[in-house]
């Protein structure tokens, strides 16, 4: 007897192929040497996206540069871990789809909040939270894939919009030189690298077409930096200290700590990734032409939420699907998922050589504030593009958008609104991705959804919410 097929696709596959001995494109497998280049390829296209949340972070906690480029190593790491999950998978965890997974954007805020000159402890208790945040949402994961509807672009949207949002003003920090306290800061120097690192950015995107112009953003750094070498504002010492190759010590800043405001900040932060992760795997599942059911979705999130559990032990942050390279197998027509695990172990090797890892940490602050904006605002942009397809002239949507950004915005605007409030809430309250996002969330299901029956523009499906969720590059 046949044994039962696993996921209902895989199921839709064999019928797609019966009497033929071809597998579907997402399960080939390639010729070693295009495995490697298309593998790369995805790591281009993400490698910036994954470095920039710990070299925020690290900064932010009180780390040094050595140990900020520790940390970017071992996010390198952890994201080939998750990456290798999503592709290749084992029981029932896994999407076996061309999934790239990575450090999530939607945390870097409420990370600084709870670790903010604090060292070492901030980031044990940054870790802690982020092993619980993870562990409930794998145990939510069969049950969250079927509450898809009660997340519609005027949520999503406005998340990723105040994600975006969020991060600017560090660009904004990075381009005056990164340290207020610095003679420099500020100066006509920092701000000219950081215009002119910019002004690369975007040319290059211009003028580049293909794989180039999917990494005019680690081309715009590389050109950026070395403008600024006889500006005099390169420093080459993280490569000096960094070691050749070395392996992510299990929690080498301490063992996790466990804070209760802490946790629930991460834990909004995980509902964000799994609604984000949720809408990528439905616009993947159609650009590779195998559906994602339920049980995908499901196998999907357990990968998510397991990978970012595990990340943690080796001192990276939570772990969500990389939207850009959807795009990028959506441009290229390269289907295969093992091409995508391959790009997981090139993560993994790169973990384990902190002397390359280092190499983005000579970046001069400037020169990142610069890619940074382009980097950033994207993000508010593709949230900018989900909420365009949120139907804001129906009902009371236009209201729940208004609320949730006008209150995610008060701690950019006004950092010291809350500032007579206790010290526990400020880790959520100082957030304005998770103050936002619950606002969005509660709102919506106020306007949309007690008392009346939602309509078609007021309560999308789950497949309207992956079309217009699809463009969106948090990480």
């Amino acid at each position: 007897m046949a044994a039962k097929p696993r996921f209902r696709n895989e199921a839709h596959d064999a019928v797609a192929v019966a009497g033929t001995d071809r597998k579907h494109p997402v399960d080939e497998t390639l010729p070693p040497l295009k495995m490697f280049t298309s593998g790369l390829q995805h790591v281009a296209a993400m490698y910036a996206g994954v470095v920039a949340p710990p070299m925020i972070v690290g900064p932010a906690v009180g780390l040094t540069a050595k140990e900020t480029a520790f940390l970017m190593g071992a996010s390198l790491f952890t994201a080939g871990i998750a990456t290798l999950l999503q592709t290749l998978g084992f029981w029932r965890i896994g999407a076996r789809l061309p999934f790239v997974n990575g450090v999530s954007f939607a945390g870097v805020t409420p990370m600084v909040a709870i670790g903010k000159d604090r060292g070492h402890e901030g980031i044990a208790v940054i870790f802690g939270a982020i092993i619980v945040a993870s562990l409930l949402g794998f145990v939510l994961a069969p049950y969250f894939c079927k509450l898809v509807r009660f997340f519609p672009p005027v949520v999503t949207g406005t998340v990723i919009t105040l994600i975006g949002v969020s991060l600017l003003p560090v660009a904004f920090n990075w381009s005056q030189g990164g340290n207020s306290t610095a003679d420099d800061y500020g100066s006509m120097t920092n701000i000219t690298m950081a215009a002119v690192t910019l002004a690369i950015v975007l040319a290059l995107r211009k003028l580049l077409r293909g794989f180039l112009q999917q990494i005019a953003i680690l081309l715009g750094l590389v050109i950026g930096t070395v403008i600024a070498i006889p500006v005099g504002i390169t420093d080459f010492s993280p490569i000096k200290d960094a070691d050749v190759v070395g392996f992510p010590t299990p929690f080498h800043f301490g063992a996790p700590q466990f804070e209760i405001a802490a946790i629930i900040s991460m834990c909004i932060v995980m509902l964000v990734c799994m609604t984000e992760s949720t809408a990528d795997m439905l616009a993947l599942g159609r650009i590779v032409d195998r559906p994602a059911d339920e049980r995908t979705i499901e196998g999907g999130l357990r990968a998510d939420t397991l990978g970012s559990a595990v990340s943690p032990l080796f001192n990276g942050f939570m772990c969500s699907a990389f939207a850009q390279n959807i795009g990028l197998v959506a441009m290229t027509k390269v289907r295969s998922r093992f091409v995508v695990a391959a790009g997981g172990g090139i993560l993994i090797v790169l973990g384990l050589v902190p002397v390359a890892a280092s190499v983005i940490a000579i970046v001069p602050l400037p020169v990142l504030g610069g890619a940074g904006i382009v980097l950033f605002g994207s993000v508010a942009a593709s949230g900018i593009q989900t909420l365009a397809t949120a139907a804001l002239e129906k009902g009371e949507n236009a209201l729940i958008v208004a609320a949730a950004v006008g209150i995610g915005l008060i701690p950019i605007a006004a950092p010291e609104f809350y500032h007579a409030f206790p010290e526990g809430l400020l880790v959520v309250l100082d957030s304005g991705i998770s103050t936002g996002c619950v606002v969005a969330i509660v709102l919506n299901l106020a306007f949309n959804h007690l008392g009346r029956k939602p309509d078609s523009d007021q309560d999308p499906a789950p497949e309207q919410v992956s079309e217009s969720a699809a463009p969106v590059a948090v990480h």
